[in-house]
């Protein structure tokens, strides 16, 4: 299996990202993350096709209290890349993202999840509860094959497996609601980690990998994840911002419906990357829920 490695140099001087590199090997893949603070960790789980960039304005607040952890998956960011699409795979990513909390022996965890990392955090959450300390979820869905995609998703798939040479950081601009924000430094930032069509296997992949049927890979996992957090036990807070739309405010209560005892709150004037847009603010509502709790 071929692997590509993003030379270092694409990363040199990225605008509000001045953290130091960490690597840990998964499965023979050197997986890169942040690490930053002190204290219960925060793990910070990004979605597609994003990478821990994509955190980088809620880390500095949450190191001032807490250890903020933001790794980025096989296929994103500074970690290694498969360069073959069928290698990535639901079963693949979760595995390397348990693999990741056991390298590391994160205990008393703060998962925060959007996007891609609402079905990976999630389904790690239920499954190792004795490591978790509460969840922190932020636009994005459990599917179970069982329900219809919204049609921004079925397209947003259908062009990812169809474009070979994603344009990463437009896609990520594409998706703000205030589109100004993603300057062209900030485009290339999110550009950094795939400078070919052979390092965007990844990026290409997850879209695919959505359950489309309850017999698909993954869909039994994430039927099983949604009757877990029916149970769950710890504190809950979720996120979801007024302008995606992909995941909108509705699909917000439905999580909040679910989980016994979570809260809820509104994220005003963001798109699907609420993180880009709202950082400072969603750090500052983690912050207060998690000294309450």
């Amino acid at each position: 299996m071929a692997v590509y490695r993003t030379p270092d140099e694409r990363f040199r001087d990225l605008p509000d990202y001045p953290f130091q590199p960490h690597y840990v090997e998964i499965e023979g893949m050197r997986v890169h993350y942040v690490d930053e603070g002190q204290g219960p960790p925060v793990l910070m789980l990004h979605g597609e096709p994003t990478w821990s960039y994509l955190y980088r304005k809620m880390i500095p607040p949450i190191a001032r209290r807490y250890r903020a952890v933001a790794p980025d998956y096989v296929g994103f960011g500074r970690s290694d890349k498969w360069t073959e699409v069928e290698k990535y795979t639901f079963d693949a990513h979760y595995g390397v993202v348990e693999g990741f909390i056991e390298a590391l022996d994160l205990q008393d965890i703060t998962v925060v999840v959007q996007d891609w990392g609402g079905p990976l955090g999630l389904r790690l959450a239920t499954q190792h509860p004795e490591r978790m300390a509460r969840l922190v979820i932020l636009n994005t869905g459990l599917f179970t094959g069982g329900v219809v995609m919204p049609d921004g998703m079925l397209a947003w798939r259908e062009y990812a497996m169809q474009t070979p040479d994603l344009p990463v950081g437009l896609i990520v601009k594409q998706a703000l609601y205030n589109r100004d924000l993603a300057t062209e430094d900030v485009v290339c930032a999110y550009d950094a980690p795939f400078p070919d069509p052979e390092s965007k296997a990844g990026a290409r992949a997850f879209p695919a990998i959505i359950p489309t049927s309850a017999e698909a890979p993954g869909a039994r996992e994430m039927m099983q994840t949604l009757e877990a957090l029916a149970r769950w036990d710890k504190p809950a807070l979720v996120m979801f911002s007024d302008q995606d739309p992909i995941f909108s405010v509705e699909a917000g209560r439905r999580f909040q419906q679910l989980i016994p005892g979570a809260q809820f709150k509104v994220i005003e004037g963001a798109g699907h990357f609420l993180q880009e847009e709202k950082g400072e603010v969603i750090a500052a509502e983690m912050l207060s829920f998690m000294a309450a709790k």
